[in-house]
């Protein structure tokens, strides 16, 4: 049962609004003049609060949707309607008011899940909830029995791990490899090729696999290639789901020594995967995507291939004023540092790096080789504007690197700027992505628009 669209989200909306009116119910004249007025009032305060904290805080650039402002105004609403009308309702209409205002908050929530969809069904929601884990889910125990014993999977297994901390003291949650079926046919097992996976803004290192068709994708791509595929890794690059890092050293963590000192290491001496930047890539959606550009130009002795779908320009909090200040504490070398177009300009050409830049947005598709020649100065008037168009993004980011070496694609998406369609847009990504980082028996294809 979808949570993104379909008659769940309808009738909790129809039931919300239904028990809103009945709170509401037949009251006197004044009453509606004066309370109804002051209801509506507060409901616009509500909304007109959040749309602030949301702008203050840099939780997006884009706009939530019109439903979202919506349900916020009517939680505004019923608030008033069961404060003033309390005394002069009778409790069938006192019930309908305590229910009302959750239930108005609850649309508001779906408005926001559809907008982004992070719980794209109730299974996703319940499992959650529970802690509830598919069978192929194990932990480092299982995984080394199955290796004793000499297990072949037919799909691949994701496999819980705790990695240390000790080169960034940053304090995080659970991490999760998924290994193909190839990687277990073998002792000691292949070594592998590695894509790291991050999510958007909030959220857990589980998203891709919990809220996308990724699952579906591999296992797609792993039974057309006789079980070989590239390891995937996520780790957690915010410690808790509202600690928004964007992957930087900084106020809120060493989030980019953790990522590259000790995820990095653990994954390859923990499950042998190839530690030559040849065989690694790295993929993020959202503020996922910036730290996958990001992280990339700042240790090209890592990564190789990026997917970047939908990331900015760079690190992102806010404004860059409020990003500077909640990220790097007001230091601008520490801001510079983790900037993208900074870092590509400091470094210089690159070699043998690649973009593909998913693009939700009506754009137009985009190849641009690398240029063998040392970097131009020049790069677009767009880069680092608060635009949020995510074509203009895209462009003016693949425009700069090229010029500094790296081949780059901009693919539009056909979906929006939410996890189901970073999902789809990386299923399409993939035969590209682990073709060009080495994965055994995957022929190699053009980046789209290369001749």
């Amino acid at each position: 049962m979808s949570l993104t669209h379909g008659w769940v989200l309808i009738a909790t909306q129809v039931l919300a609004f239904a028990v809103l009116i009945a709170a509401i119910g037949i009251r006197s004249r004044r009453w509606y003049l004066i309370w109804l007025s002051v209801s509506l009032l507060a409901g616009v305060a509500c909304a007109a609060f959040v749309f602030w904290f949301i702008n203050d805080q840099g939780l997006s650039q884009d706009s939530p949707p019109v439903t979202f402002w919506i349900w916020i105004v009517a939680v505004g609403v019923s608030a008033v309607v069961l404060i003033a009308g309390w005394r002069s309702a009778g409790w069938p209409r006192r019930s309908a008011a305590l229910i009302s205002a959750p239930l108005c908050l609850l649309c508001a929530a779906l408005a926001i899940n559809a907008w982004v969809a992070y719980f794209p069904t109730v299974q996703t929601v319940w499992d959650r909830a529970t802690g509830n884990e598919p069978d192929r889910w194990i932990d480092i125990s299982t995984l080394a029995d199955m290796q004793r014993n000499g297990v072949i999977p037919t799909q691949g297994v994701v496999v819980k791990i705790t990695t240390p901390d000790t080169a960034s003291g940053f304090s995080h949650r659970q991490e999760y490899v998924y290994l193909p079926p190839a990687w277990f046919k073998s002792t000691p097992p292949p070594p592998l090729p590695a894509v790291m996976m991050f999510s958007g803004e909030f959220g857990r290192p589980d998203d891709w696999l919990r809220s996308t068709v990724l699952l579906n994708t591999l296992d797609d791509f792993t039974a057309r290639h006789g079980g070989n595929g590239p390891v995937l890794v996520f780790p957690d690059a915010g410690g808790q789901f509202s600690n928004d890092t964007e992957c930087v050293n900084g106020t809120r963590g060493n989030a980019a020594d953790h990522l590259t000192k000790d995820f990095v290491p653990f994954v390859v001496s923990k499950f042998g995967v190839s530690s030559n930047p040849a065989n690694w890539g790295i993929a993020g959606w959202s503020s996922g995507g910036t730290c996958a550009l990001m992280l990339a130009v700042m240790h090209p002795e890592l990564f190789s291939t990026i997917v970047d779908i939908d990331g900015q320009f760079g690190p992102n909090a806010g404004t860059r004023e409020q990003t500077l200040a909640r990220l790097f504490d007001g230091d601008l070398d520490a801001w510079k540092a983790f900037d993208p177009r900074s870092v590509i300009i400091q470094h210089g050409r690159y070699d043998g790096m690649a973009l593909w830049f998913g693009a939700s947005s009506n754009t137009q598709p985009e190849y641009r080789e690398g240029q063998p020649t040392d970097p131009s100065p020049t790069v677009s008037a767009d880069w680092g504007t608060d635009s949020v168009d995510q074509g203009v993004i895209a462009h003016s980011t693949c425009e700069l690197v090229s010029q500094y070496g790296i081949d780059c694609a901009v693919v539009p998406i056909h979906g929006s700027h939410d996890l189901v369609s970073a999902g789809h847009a990386f299923t399409d990504a993939l035969p590209w992505l682990a073709a060009r980082i080495g994965t055994p028996g995957v022929r190699p294809i053009p980046m789209p628009g290369a001749k």
